[in-house]
Parts: C-alpha cells; sequence; structure tokens
C-alpha cells in the first residue's frame, strides 16, 4: 500500500509552477497597464497644459488689441471734442456777429433814431478822435484845424436841435484852436535860426572908452596893460574862442533836440546855458543885450499845446450817444 502513495505527490509539484508563472504574469500585465495608464494621464496634461498656455497666449493678444482699440478710441473721442469745442466757439459768434448785425441793423431802422443821422454822428466822433489824436500825438495844429471843419460839416447837417448845443461847444472849440495861431515848436525853431544867424553880426572887440572922460593914469596904463573883470573876461586867442564856439553850437544843438521832443525843460536848461555863453564870447555892447533878451523871451515860450477847451466836444457828443443808447 506504500508504494502506490509515492507516485500520487509529484503531480502536486507540477501543478503549483504554472500558477506562480501566471500571476507573475497578471503581475506584469498590472504592471503594463498602469504604466500605460500613466503615461496616458502625463500625455493628457501636457495637452491641457499646453491647451491653457495657448487660451492664455490667445486671451493676452485678445487684451492688447483691446487696449489699442481703447487708446485709439480715447483719441478719437479727443479730436471729436476738440472739435466740436471749436464748432461751439465758432457757433457763438456767428451768434454773436448775427446780434451785432440785428442791433445795427435795427438802430438803423428806428425812426427815432433816423439811419443817417446815427451814421453822420458815427462820422462826427471818428473826426473829432482823430483831430484829438493828431494833437496829442503830433501837435499838427493844421490836420486838427481841417479834421474840425470836416466834423462841422457833418453837424450842420444833422436837423435835429437836441444837437444845437453841440455845434456851440464846436464852434467854440474852433475859435480856441485858431487862436493858438502857429504851433510854438515851428515858430520858436526859425525864432531860435535867427538868433544864431545874427550872432555873426555881433561886434567881436568892445568899443574903447572915450579918452576925454578918463583920468591922464588911465590913458597913460592903456597903453600897456588892458585891464577887464575876470568874470566877463573875454577869450583873445584863437584857439580858446573857436572852442568857446563849438560849445555854443553844441548847446544849440541840444535845445533844437529838446525842441522836437517838445521837452519843456531841456529846452530851457539848453538855452539857459546859450545865454550863459553870450557873454563870455562877445563884449558888452546893445546887440549883445538885444540877444541875450531874445534867447531870455524864447526861454520862457511853452512847447506844449494847451487848451481848457480842447476834446470838450468829443467828450459831449459821446455823453449823449451814451444817455440815448441807456434804456
Amino acid at each position: 500500500m506504500i508504494e502506490p502513495d509515492a507516485p500520487t505527490s509529484e503531480p502536486r509539484r507540477t501543478r503549483r509552477a504554472p500558477v506562480g508563472w501566471l500571476l507573475l504574469l497578471l503581475a506584469v500585465l498590472a504592471g503594463a497597464w498602469g504604466w500605460h495608464a500613466w503615461q496616458g494621464r502625463l500625455q493628457a496634461q501636457r495637452m491641457a497644459d499646453n491647451d491653457a498656455q495657448q487660451r492664455v497666449a490667445a486671451l493676452e493678444a485678445r487684451f492688447d488689441s483691446l487696449r489699442r482699440e481703447g487708446r485709439a478710441q480715447a483719441q478719437r473721442l479727443q479730436q471729436a471734442e476738440a472739435t466740436n469745442r471749436l464748432l461751439r466757439d465758432e457757433l457763438l459768434g456767428v451768434g454773436q456777429r448775427a446780434a451785432l448785425l440785428e442791433d445795427s441793423v435795427s438802430r438803423l431802422a428806428d425812426p427815432d433814431r433816423h439811419g443817417a443821422q446815427a451814421l453822420r454822428l458815427d462820422e462826427v466822433e471818428m473826426l473829432l478822435g482823430i483831430a484829438q489824436q493828431r494833437l496829442q500825438l503830433a501837435a499838427d495844429l493844421d490836420g486838427t484845424r481841417r479834421a474840425y471843419a470836416l466834423a462841422a460839416g457833418m453837424l450842420d447837417g444833422i436837423d435835429d436841435p437836441a444837437y444845437l448845443s453841440l455845434r456851440q461847444t464846436l464852434a467854440q472849440e474852433r475859435v480856441a484852436l485858431d487862436a493858438l495861431g502857429v504851433d510854438p515848436v515851428r515858430a520858436s525853431a526859425a525864432q531860435l535860426d535867427a538868433i544864431e544867424g545874427r550872432f555873426e553880426a555881433l561886434p567881436a572887440v568892445a568899443d574903447a572908452k572915450d579918452d576925454t572922460t578918463r583920468a591922464w593914469w588911465e590913458r597913460i596904463a592903456s597903453r600897456l596893460v588892458d585891464v577887464q573883470p575876470t568874470n566877463g573876461a573875454q577869450p583873445r586867442a584863437g584857439r580858446d574862442r573857436s572852442a568857446g564856439m563849438e560849445a555854443l553850437r553844441i548847446e544849440l544843438t541840444l535845445a533844437r533836440a529838446a525842441l522836437e521832443r517838445r521837452d519843456t525843460e531841456g529846452w530851457r536848461a539848453a538855452l539857459s546855458r546859450v545865454d550863459a555863453w553870450l557873454p563870455r564870447l562877445w563884449p558888452e555892447s546893445a546887440a549883445l543885450q538885444a540877444q541875450r533878451k531874445a534867447v531870455q523871451a524864447l526861454r520862457a515860450r511853452n512847447l506844449r499845446i494847451a487848451s481848457p477847451l480842447l476834446g470838450s466836444t468829443l467828450t459831449q457828443l459821446r455823453s449823449m450817444r451814451a444817455r440815448q443808447d441807456r434804456p
């Protein structure tokens, strides 16, 4: 009974070996499937990351384009706002000009104001303003008188009795303007030229005193020494006299420059120095005294044109028109 038991253990050992290999194969297959699944998951993750990066890049590019479009839209809005502001200003200017034109037309069409009369008053005011400016800026008496004559002619064409006092004021102002005579600058320049021209006719040597009225010792001493006061000493040398004459001409030039500027103070100062040079260059004589009196009279003259009536007509006209325009 022992012999039949021994062969029965052999087949049991041979059946255990395939089971082990089967388990090992299953383990390898499970590992291969897990590795393949892990690789697929990694590839899917990489694809998802790439897709996300592409989406982020596309979004950034879109945002950049939106920013550029926003800046362009802002610039266009600024340009449109500037254009609208300019158009608004031009429209306001057109409205103001239209209002001024309407006001002018209404004034001309107003029967109480008489359009032709208003135009004449405008011309009279313009002429009076021109006359005042020519008198103040250029001291042009002739041009001022012509402008006043034109204004008087225009004012005579207005038959409104309200402007009678204005015509009287203009007539008084014209009389005051005619009373001024010649421009003091022109008259002073002519007189200064005449005085300078008479310098050459002054005696250069003093007249000798009558010897019969002098003492015997004075007559003897006069042949040796000529005594004269130091404050009235005349330059004897030709060089000194030439220098004095040059100084006198310089003072005359300064007087003419002050005359052109209507500088009364400078004019008087220059003529004072001219008067001081005369007794130093020429001896005492009647002709010298006449020259000095002429210089002093010329020095006292005022170079500015002044009259309390000048400009009163323009002031009165403007006040009358302002009262008429007042509602």
